[in-house]
């Protein structure tokens, strides 16, 4: 099975209104296709904003336990990724307070401390926003758009035409092509939510 198929799944993905509705049917798999999409978004906004990994694992889960309880209350699924968002750093917050208040104990001095900046710059906010976005695009080209654009631009080396080619069942001398009119259907799909 390849990265393309482990990811997506054979089928296209679903939306975050369709996701969010099996989820409440109860339906498993549609909890962990939620999780898969956004625990690279949930994940970094903890290290990005200085925890460690143990605390950011830590903030990970914690979010997602709140996900689940708070998920009967959602009333829109589009505002799903920036309420989790906004969830992941409260706890971030919630830490890095604990933490400070354990450092201070431990000084002695807490009057010394300066208060930390806790709040996530405004341009990684954005770039986390951008690269959820991007996602979502990808998620809604065709499998064989989606696949090539994964395969060229999203695994950690990228695969030589050739191997492309003979994934998708096509000629070599057609991927150019091909990788042109993926890339205008997802900038045209990223012009549409206005990136």
């Amino acid at each position: 099975m390849n990265v393309v198929t482990r990811v997506l799944g054979a089928r296209a993905p679903r939306t975050d209104h369709e996701l969010v509705a099996a989820c409440l049917r109860g339906e498993e798999a549609a909890w962990h296709e939620l999780i898969d999409r956004y625990n690279r978004l949930i994940f970094s906004i903890p290290l990005k904003l200085g925890l460690g990994r143990d605390d950011a694992t830590d903030v990970f889960q914690a979010v997602c336990v709140d996900l689940v309880a708070e998920l009967p209350r959602l009333r829109d699924p589009q505002a799903l990724p920036a309420w989790l968002m906004q969830i992941t750093r409260h706890k971030v917050l919630k830490i890095k307070r604990k933490n400070e208040r354990h450092v201070a104990d431990d000084v002695g001095r807490a009057d010394q401390l300066t208060a930390p900046d806790h709040d996530m710059p405004d341009s990684s906010l954005r770039d986390l926003q951008k690269a959820q976005a991007v996602r979502e695009a990808i998620g809604k080209l065709t499998p064989r758009c989606r696949q090539m654009v994964l395969m060229l631009f999203f695994e950690d080396t990228p695969r030589p035409y050739r191997e492309v080619a003979t994934e998708l069942g096509v000629a070599v001398g057609s991927i150019g092509f091909l990788r042109s009119r993926c890339l205008d259907r997802l900038r045209r799909a990223l012009d549409g939510i206005g990136l």
